[in-house]
Order: structure tokens, then sequence, then C-alpha cells
């Protein structure tokens, strides 16, 4: 995928149409000033930058999933099948990927740091009403305003980034972001997983409400303000045509489909394996079953290095390495043996987030104008994909076992090769038809 600049908005303020004379800086000298003071690693900022959006990740990922782990004891304490109880995940990043563009509006508008703090505030006061949910109606519809609040993070997440870090450190730095989403992944289903066995799933996702909270207010005190924002405007005409143009963008659409088959494999994959290895002939107790998303670490190591690894392939090549690493692991689960499943989890988790961090890292860089839309358009492609899997994993598993839950895996991460391949031929192409400068 052909690298774009990722600079921050850039004005010169009245400089901008003053004369240029020696004591006035000219356009260049300021946009590089204005580079070279956005965050790096090892520089001032950086790290608390990169663990308060940690922290934004690990809340995040584990209010949206938090009753994932725990659909086989949702479905007996209201007597509904897998597929309904699976609601409650696909509702909560059903409410995410609806949400996400109008939020990444407001942050336009009201700046990155605002929206998101506000985002989590209002999540995690519904996460403390969740585990009082009288009905499954009730709870599908908590996890629905829970997944829409939270939209306010990940476009947000990414434009802050986008803004306030220099181009070359990047990848790492939404790959720590990605990083934060899979501690909170992991986290929230490990610890439900525990609770749930001892005081029910109530007090599970109460107690996840709870760390949530914890998170937020650590968020909010860490995270630097904004340097590099530039406020946009709300108007709807002026949204639609940046929308408009990302979506007339061919590369920025084939990382949309990316994102969103990857979740596809990834959503459904998780939202069934707890009644596969809660059934024969695991049987394992519920505390196990929540322990199995340890996996998670390795999302964690994944994501993280995900800029070594496109450093070295490039992003088309780490797209590859992820798809066939999903694969694999697809294939993997389908053995009889618990322990060629959890080795067959391990890179199902691998390359989902190595994919995901190159993929949503490339929309950011390439994405010109409109980046938190442009984000924005990931986002809600991404989790269109988590609730599309979800729902269509727990169907698959009704109807064939596990092996449909697979198959609907393998039909995604073919669509994600397919889709990088016809990328890597459309720029050969270009590239062939490009004019030879003269010389």
């Amino acid at each position: 995928m052909p690298s774009a600049s990722t600079g921050a908005p850039v004005t010169a303020g009245a400089a901008a149409s003053a004369p240029v004379t020696a004591s006035v800086p000219t356009a260049t000298a300021t946009a590089t000033a204005t580079a070279d003071s956005r965050m790096a690693p090892g520089g001032p900022g950086y790290r608390r930058m990169s663990f308060a959006l940690f922290l934004a990740g690990v809340a995040t990922f584990a209010l949206l999933y938090s009753t994932q782990a725990l659909l086989p004891l949702v479905s007996s304490d209201f007597g509904v099948s897998a597929s309904e109880a699976s609601w409650t995940v696909s509702a909560a990043t059903g409410g995410l990927a609806l949400f996400v563009l109008p939020m990444s509006a407001l942050s336009e508008r009201f700046g990155r740091r605002t929206l998101m703090t506000a985002s989590l505030a209002v999540a995690v006061t519904v996460g403390l009403l969740v585990p009082f949910a009288p009905s499954i109606g009730a709870l599908v519809v908590l996890r629905a305003v829970q997944g829409a609040a939270l939209a306010g993070l990940p476009a947000s997440a990414t434009a802050y980034l986008a803004e306030e870090v220099r181009p070359k450190a990047l990848i790492t730095a939404i790959g720590l972001f990605v990083a934060g989403n899979s501690v909170g992944g992991m986290s929230g289903r490990v610890i439900t997983g525990w609770v749930a066995q001892e005081w029910g799933w109530r007090v599970a996702v109460g107690t996840i409400g709870l760390i949530a909270v914890g998170c937020a207010v650590a968020f909010r005190m860490l995270l630097p303000a904004p340097r590099h924002f530039t406020r946009g405007s709300l108007r709807p005409r002026v949204l639609a045509r940046t929308v408009r143009d990302h979506l007339a963008n061919p590369l920025l659409c084939r990382l949309y489909a990316i994102g969103a088959l990857f979740m596809m494999v990834f959503g459904g994959v998780y939202t069934v394996i707890g009644y596969r290895l809660a059934e024969a002939p695991f049987s394992l107790p519920q505390g196990i079953v929540g322990s199995v998303f340890l996996v998670y670490l390795v999302g964690t190591v994944s994501a993280s290095t995900a800029g070594r690894l496109a450093g070295r392939l490039g992003r088309r090549g780490s797209l590859y390495v992820a798809g066939a690493t999903t694969t694999a692991g697809l294939l993997l689960s389908l053995a009889g043996s618990l322990a060629l499943v959890l080795l067959g989890l391990v890179l199902i988790t691998a390359g989902f987030f190595a994919g995901h961090a190159v993929a949503s890292s490339s929309v950011s860089h390439t994405a010109k104008t409109g980046r938190a839309q442009a984000s924005a358009l990931y986002q809600s492609a991404y989790y269109i994909g988590s609730s599309a899997g979800s729902t269509l994993g727990a169907v698959a598993f009704h109807a064939g076992g596990w092996a449909g839950t697979v198959a609907m895996g393998l039909f995604a991460v073919l669509g994600v090769v397919s889709i990088t391949l016809f990328g890597s031929r459309a720029a050969r192409t270009a590239a062939r038809r490009a004019p030879v400068p003269a010389h």
C-alpha cells in the first residue's frame, strides 16, 4: 500500500499572509517546525500519551465484549439460545458501528480528548447499570447504548495519534493502542469467567464496569492536551463531502473491507468458543473457559510489533502473513485435542491483531484530510464485521458445529487475501502507467 503523508493540519495564522522576509518564517519552515514538535518515542509526553490511550483501549474492549465469555450463563439465566444471547455482543458492536461516524464529526468540532473523555464517562455509567438488566431485551438495549457511547473512542484516538505523533512512529503508536484493546478484551473475559463461576454473570459484568471507571479516570489525568488539533466544521454538507471523498478512494475502501473481514473471523470465533469448550469432549468449567482468553496476550505482542513487520515486508506483505497465520489457526482449531485448539486460537489472535494494526494505521497514513472521518469509516466497517461475525458465527455453530464457524472464518480470510492481491496488482498497473520523468 503506498505511503502517504500523515502530517497534521498546519495553520500559520497571520504569518501566512505576511510577506516572506528574513524575520518571518516561510510556510515550509513553519510546517517543519510543527512536524518536529510532535511526540516521538523517548520524547516529552510520549510515554504518558501511550499509557493513557493504552488504558482507553483496555476500557473500550473490556466493556464492549464484557458479556462474550459469559454467553452460556446468559443463555441459561434467560432461557435463550446461543444465537439470541450473542445479540448482547452484536448490539454493542453494532451501536458502535452506527455511531462512530457522527462521533468523529463531534470530535472535529469539540476536540479528540474532550470527546474521548465524554464517551468513556457515559459508557462506564451504563456499564454499572448492565448487571441489573431484568430481561434479555433490556440487556441488549443497554449494551447497544454502551456501544454507541464507546463509538467516540476508536476514531478519535487514531485521529489524535495522527495529529500528535510523528509519522514514522504512527504504526507503533497505534499498535500500542490496539495492544490496549487486546489487554482489555483478555482481562475482561478472564476476570468475568472466574468471577462468574463464583458469583454469577451479573457480578462479573459489574466488576468490569468498576475496572473501566478506574481506567477512565486515569486516562483523563494522563492524556496530554492536543497541540496540533484544528477545529473543524459540524456542517452536514462538509461532513458528507468528506465521507464521499473517502469512499471514492479505492485504497481506503479496500482497507475498510479488510478490517471488516478480519473482525468477522475474530468476532465469530470468540463468540462461539465458550460454547465449544463448555461442551463435550472438553466440558471445561466457566473459570477455565474465561482463562482461555489469556490468548489475547499474543495479540498484545503482535499488534505492538506490527510496525516492525510492516517495515520488513511492507504493508501488503504484512497482510498476507496475517491472513496466512489466521488461516492456519482456524484449521488447527478443528482438532479434537485441547492443546491444538488453544494453539489455533493463538494463531488466529496473532494474525487478527497484526492485520488490524496494519490496516488501521494504513488508513491514518493514507488520509490527508478528514482523518477522524477516515478512521471512523474504518471503525464502522470493523465493528459491522464484528457484529456480523458474532451473529453469523453463532448461526453457523448452531447449524454445523465448530466446523461451520471455521468455514465462515476461512471464507472471510479468503476475502482479505483476494482484496490485498487486487491492491497489489492495481499498484503495479499504476506504476507501469506512470509517466517516466524526463532527464
